[in-house]
């Protein structure tokens, strides 16, 4: 069975598997879905069509699935989905999704998210990010895969970040990002490319190379964003498949960037 504190309120239609463990005076709603290994801490409410996956760490005072925080949200039966192995810290808030989006807020597997982060509606979170203390995500936001986001950081509706990204402290971001790139400050500005964090991640010194170019061509040559997609795009059929990957996720991202990237 379960292991629910006494003092907790647990719906009877709340489906947990058998050893997640729920902690003091947490309430859990009717249709939440809690996946085999999860532990949730005191105080926390899960509300909502949430679902939750496997061996995640939910700490107090957390609040996830409320309804959005959108004027335009009229009770339709939107979701929050939380994927595996994640760790959550105290008082985050995650919101469900929206009718005019996809109707699903999506966190991903293996994320580190720290205390007060708010994850707003419809925002769709990859793998293995970091997220520091007092992140915010506003409505839409989309963030790829091992993106770090500094604390205190804002970032404004619509905004997509792109896989590997490194976000510094208490930016205010209101463009997008590009992948691989290091962006801070208010207004946001391009520092570099995130090279640390891609040795971490087991890159060659050939991939690393690439990845400067690319950030060269972006933000060093003084091109239009049309001329250095074209450069760009230029660098594809190297000796290294991950390069290629790299490019066309490079590529891929700028295609579809609608706000503009911060340059």
């Amino acid at each position: 069975m379960a292991l629910i504190h006494s003092t907790a309120l647990v719906d009877p239609a709340a489906e947990l598997a058998e050893d997640v463990s729920v902690g003091a005076y947490t309430i859990i709603g009717p249709e939440v879905v809690v996946g085999a290994g999860t532990r949730i801490g005191p105080h926390c409410v899960i509300e909502g069509r949430t679902r939750i996956g496997r061996d995640n760490q939910i700490f107090q005072f957390s609040s996830l699935g409320a309804a959005p925080q959108d004027k335009k949200y009229a009770g339709e039966p939107t979701e929050l989905h939380i994927g595996d192995r994640n760790t959550i810290r105290e008082f985050c808030t995650f919101n469900r999704g929206t009718a005019q989006d996809a109707g699903v807020t999506r966190v991903g597997n293996d994320n580190w998210i720290m205390a007060y982060v708010h994850i707003a509606h419809d925002v769709q979170l990859g793998h293995k990010t970091i997220l520091a203390n007092n992140a915010t995500l506003a409505g839409h936001v989309h963030v790829g895969d091992w993106v770090i986001v500094g604390g205190l950081t804002g970032v404004h509706q619509f905004v997509q970040i792109g896989a590997h990204a490194m976000i510094g402290f208490a930016t205010a971001l209101s463009q997008d990002v590009p992948p691989f790139m290091m962006i801070d400050g208010n207004p946001a500005q391009a520092r570099g490319f995130n090279v640390e964090g891609l040795r971490r991640r087991g890159f060659s010194r050939a991939r690393i190379a690439q990845v400067k170019q690319m950030h060269k061509l972006l933000y060093r040559e003084g091109l239009t964003l049309e001329n250095a997609r074209a450069q760009i795009e230029a660098l594809r059929g190297g000796t290294d498949a991950d390069g290629d990957a790299d490019l066309a996720l490079m590529l891929e991202f700028l295609e579809r960037a609608k706000r503009g990237i911060v340059r």
